[in-house]
């Protein structure tokens, strides 16, 4: 289905520029305000941000992210949350379970059946809310969140409409890319698989990095992926957030044994997808899932050569893609 897929070293291009700025928890600006909140996830207490517009409404439209692999809700979903706001959305991040200042055990576990239950949880948080309109409940799913919003909207009517940005969407085909071919991914999952019976039956938990230019083990090998998630686990220049280079092996199994093309045939909300050249997963993926896309309101939004990082904290790159999801979630709603 998905061939003719560049190199993943083509797809991630050879540099980076870091945008992001150091973040401010709890910050007030001239278009909104921001407040450290907590809800309950199952068994788990979650911390997250809410964000309101300055401006006043009786009722306000809301959005709920979920950003990237291992991501706190410090990165790529704080940037969009502001931009939200300005834009007139209430707009809620979170720590997903078992990272950052969420709780959950084992740490540092990606489990996107319990991403999918954390999405569903911001959702009724929000409609607690008095100043929020639950006719008017959107998601957006960034980079590998795209994967867990599109099953939260498959599970959860209450989203209205779906905004996908720069996807790294969990197909075979983007495994093989990213471990390096059929066979070091079969390796991979199996030594996931031993993992989990490892940790099922003696609670013992292996670790691997999230990002290595040395170790073979790591999750995201590419260097240009190190070079951009490094400086936040020194947190230099005052990124904020608990963000840690390391995940349990077994995650493996909930990441590249997944294959979505299996739940994006199913979603009948307004869907926008909206990607780029060289943005994870690459040119030829997203464009063929699009098509598979059942819902009868969907458009695909093409942003040139945008790498992935500017979708993450580029200004201009992520005002651009909140201005065609502010204008989506209006025609859809």
């Amino acid at each position: 289905m998905f061939s003719h897929i560049k190199p993943i070293a083509t797809v991630l291009a050879l540099s980076i520029g870091l945008f992001s700025s150091p973040v401010v928890l709890g910050e007030e600006t001239e278009s909104y305000k921001s407040k450290k909140i907590t809800f309950q996830s199952g068994s788990n207490t979650l911390t997250g941000l809410v964000f309101t517009p300055t401006e006043k409404k009786e009722k306000y439209p809301a959005v709920t992210l979920i950003g990237p692999v291992g991501f706190v809700k410090e990165q790529a979903p704080l940037q969009y949350a502001k931009y939200l706001a300005e834009n007139g959305y209430k707009a809620i991040i979170f720590d997903p379970t078992y990272h950052g200042e969420s709780g959950g055990m084992p740490r540092r576990f990606e489990s996107g059946v319990q991403k999918t239950k954390d999405i569903q949880a911001s959702i009724s948080y929000l409609e607690t809310l008095d100043d929020v309109n639950p006719d008017k409940i959107f998601g957006v799913g960034i980079c590998q969140g795209v994967n867990w919003m599109i099953d939260a909207a498959n599970q959860d009517d209450r989203l209205k409409s779906i905004s996908l940005v720069a996807g790294h969407y969990l197909v075979p085909a983007v495994a093989e890319l990213y471990t390096g071919g059929k066979q070091k991914l079969a390796t991979r999952l199996e030594k996931a698989a031993l993992a989990k019976k490892k940790y099922e039956s003696s609670g013992e938990i292996e670790y691997i990095p999230v990002v290595s230019t040395s170790d073979p083990e790591a999750l995201l090998l590419p260097k240009p992926i190190h070079d951009w998630y490094m400086p936040w686990e020194t947190n230099e220049d005052g990124r904020g957030g608990q963000w840690e280079n390391r995940i349990t092996r077994m995650s493996e199994m909930e990441i590249w044994g997944r294959d979505t093309a299996q739940h994006i045939n199913k979603i009948k909300q307004p869907t926008l997808m909206i990607h780029s050249n060289r943005a994870a997963s690459g040119p030829v993926v997203p464009k063929e899932l699009f098509k598979n896309v059942p819902a009868v309101q969907k458009s695909l939004e093409w942003f040139e050569d945008q790498i992935q990082f500017n979708f993450y904290d580029d200004p201009t790159t992520i005002n651009r893609a909140v201005k065609k999801i502010d204008k989506w979630f209006e025609q859809t709603s």
